[in-house]
């Protein structure tokens, strides 16, 4: 990461700080060299849309609906701006311009010491980096920022994109499971990677990765 704006608030005990309300008020705006990463807007909503509205992305992700509406949209938002989605969400947008590409998130698992990522793109930004690159500022963020343990990331096994991408960042196969996906009505396998502080430690330049 080149540049990146946190705020760090360590009041509290580690559980208190990974409470889902607290996790949420507790989002900073994040920048890296190409991106702004801020709360999800009501002028994001035309946009989240048309790009969510995808059957490619809406099968690859477990709880998006397909089709996906401006309702589908605009309920999205207002939830997140109202505190109601127990995760730390992002809209993902171009630094120069501000163009809305996607969303990514942090969640907090029960135990207190685990967060999972999560992360979708519009298709035309496929392939460009920008995946990875939001990926690296949430994890920088998590570890930087809370005392958690591990982050946790599991992808569908036919995505191989996103297999690269959290490759990448340095998290490790644990195994595999199956997963409900709302776009499919069903379960669908997927692979379970993790990334462990100690290891974050040790890949923080992020260059040698790329």
């Amino acid at each position: 990461m080149q540049r990146e704006l946190l705020r760090d608030d360590q009041s509290g005990s580690p559980e208190d700080r990974l409470r889902p309300d607290r996790l949420r008020s507790d989002c900073p705006v994040l920048l890296s060299q190409r991106l702004v990463m801020r709360a999800p807007h009501e002028e994001d909503i035309d946009a989240l849309a048309h790009l969510a509205n995808n059957a490619a992305i809406a099968t690859m992700v477990s709880r998006m609906p397909h089709p996906y509406t401006i309702k589908d949209a605009a309920d999205f938002v207002r939830r997140t701006i109202n505190g109601e989605i127990g995760k730390c969400v992002y809209a993902i947008t171009k630094t120069d311009n501000g163009e809305f590409l996607g969303c990514c998130a942090l969640e907090p698992h029960q135990d207190g010491e685990t967060l999972e990522l999560g992360y979708w793109l519009g298709q035309p930004y496929w392939n460009k980096g920008y995946a990875t690159e939001a990926a690296h500022a949430l994890i920088d963020l998590a570890f930087r920022t809370r005392e958690v343990a591990r982050i946790d990331a599991r992808c569908r096994v036919t995505n191989i994109a996103s297999r690269r991408v959290i490759q990448k960042c340095g998290f490790q196969l644990q195994g595999s499971g199956m997963v409900g996906n709302l776009a499919l009505g069903g379960m669908v396998p997927v692979e379970w990677y993790r990334l462990d502080r100690k290891t974050w430690m040790s890949l923080r330049s992020w260059g040698e990765m790329r």
